[in-house]
C-alpha cells in the first residue's frame, strides 16, 4: 500500500504561503540532495488546482537535477472544475477521497504533495495522509497562510517520528498522522 506523504516549507512564525518567494536561500546542499532523494521515492505528485496551475506554469521551464525529477513525476490533479491536464498529469475526477483511496491502495511507490493547502482538510477527514514532513526555515515572514489554518484541529493528530537537520539550517521534522 501506497502512503500519502505532505511536505512543506514552514517559516519560524508558521507561515506556508508562497515559499517560492523565501524558502529558495536555504533549499541548498544536503537539504536539495535529501528532497531530490525523497522525490525518488515517489510514484505521484499530488496537486490541488491552484497549486496545480501555479507549478504546471513555472516548473516545465526550469531545469536541474532536482526539477528534472518534479517534472519528470505523474501527476495526480484534485479540481472541480478543470476538465483537463497536461504536465504529466491525469484529473482526479468525481470524489477525490476515493480517487485518492484508489491509487493508495495499489503497489507502488509513495504519493507525494506539497504544501499543506485546503485539500488536506479533505485527505485528514478521510484518513488518507499517513505522514507529515514540515522543513522550519530559520526565517520570519510575517503575512501569509499558516500551517493547517483551515484544517479542524482534531484531524491533526501527530507522532513525530523523525527530526533532520540539514547545513543552511533547515530542520525537517517527520510526524506519522495517528489515525
Amino acid at each position: 500500500m501506497r502512503k500519502l506523504i505532505v511536505g512543506s516549507f514552514v517559516s519560524l512564525d508558521g507561515v506556508i504561503e508562497a515559499p517560492m518567494n523565501w524558502a529558495s536561500p536555504f533549499f541548498i546542499g544536503d537539504a536539495l540532495e535529501h528532497s531530490y532523494a525523497k522525490a525518488g521515492e515517489a510514484e505521484y505528485f499530488l496537486l490541488g488546482r491552484v497549486t496545480y496551475e501555479l507549478f504546471s506554469n513555472r516548473w516545465p521551464q526550469i531545469q536541474g537535477k532536482y526539477m528534472d525529477r518534479m517534472n519528470g513525476l505523474k501527476k495526480l490533479v484534485a479540481s472541480r472544475t478543470l476538465k483537463e491536464v497536461g504536465w504529466n498529469a491525469s484529473l482526479i475526477e468525481g470524489d477525490v477521497a476515493e480517487g485518492i483511496a484508489e491509487i493508495k491502495a495499489q503497489g507502488g511507490g509513495d504519493i507525494l504533495k506539497y504544501g499543506v493547502t485546503q485539500l488536506d482538510q479533505t485527505l485528514l477527514a478521510s484518513k488518507l495522509v499517513d505522514e507529515y514532513q514540515l522543513s522550519i526555515l530559520p526565517t520570519r515572514v510575517v503575512h501569509g497562510k499558516r500551517a493547517f489554518q483551515g484544517v479542524d484541529p482534531s484531524l491533526v493528530r501527530l507522532e513525530l517520528t523523525d527530526t533532520r537537520r540539514f547545513e543552511s539550517g533547515i530542520v525537517t521534522l517527520t510526524y506519522r498522522v495517528l489515525k
